[in-house]
C-alpha cells in the first residue's frame, strides 16, 4: 500500500489535458499509471470498487477509476449515490463531520491552499473538502442519503468493464 500515491493532489485533482502544458500531462498520466496498476493488483480491488461506486461518494482516484469514471458508472447503472451528513452518516477520516458551509467559507477565505491544505486546516480528509466543493458547484450544498435499489457486484463489475480505462493498464 503506498497512500502517498493515492493522494497526490494530481490524482485528486485531474487536469484537462488542454489546461496544462505537456510535461504536467505526462506526470499526470505517469502517476494515473502506475496507481492503476497497484490497484489492479489489489486483493480487494473488487469490494473498494463497488463501495466506491454504490456506498460512499469519495473524491480522487481509488479502485482504478477517477471521480468522472465512478459517476459515468452510476449513471450506467441508474444509481445516485449522496452522503449523509449526519453524525451517523458514512465514516470517514478525522474528528467528527465538516460543517459544508464551514468548507465553503474557508475555500472562500483562502482560495489558493490545494483540497490537501484545506483538510489539514479542517481537520478532515482531501476527500471531504472535494466532495463539498463539487457538491456546492453543483448546488447540492450538502444532502441526504438517497435510498435506491443496490446493484449486484456483477453490475458494478460489467459497468467498470465498459470503461476505457479498464482494458488500459
Amino acid at each position: 500500500m503506498a497512500p502517498e500515491m493515492y493522494q497526490d493532489e494530481i490524482l485528486l485533482s485531474p487536469p484537462s489535458r488542454r489546461d496544462v502544458t505537456p510535461e504536467v500531462w505526462r506526470d499526470y498520466v505517469t502517476k494515473r499509471a502506475t496507481a492503476h496498476r497497484r490497484c489492479a493488483g489489489c486483493a480487494v480491488l473488487d469490494a473498494c470498487l463497488y463501495r466506491a461506486v454504490v456506498e460512499v461518494d469519495v473524491s480522487g482516484f481509488l479502485a482504478c477509476t477517477s471521480e468522472a469514471e465512478r459517476r459515468r458508472m452510476r449513471r450506467d447503472l441508474g444509481i445516485e449515490v449522496q452522503v449523509d451528513s449526519s453524525p451517523y452518516g458514512t465514516a470517514r477520516v478525522g474528528g467528527g463531520p465538516v460543517d459544508h458551509a464551514e468548507v465553503v467559507s474557508a475555500r472562500k477565505a483562502h482560495p489558493d491552499e490545494t483540497c490537501r491544505q484545506l483538510a489539514d486546516r479542517l481537520g478532515c480528509s482531501t476527500s471531504t473538502i472535494k466532495r463539498h466543493l463539487r457538491q456546492e458547484r453543483e448546488g447540492r450544498g450538502g444532502g441526504a442519503v438517497v435510498t435506491m435499489e443496490r446493484p449486484s457486484m456483477t453490475d458494478v463489475l460489467d459497468a467498470f468493464d465498459r470503461l476505457d480505462t479498464s482494458r488500459r493498464v
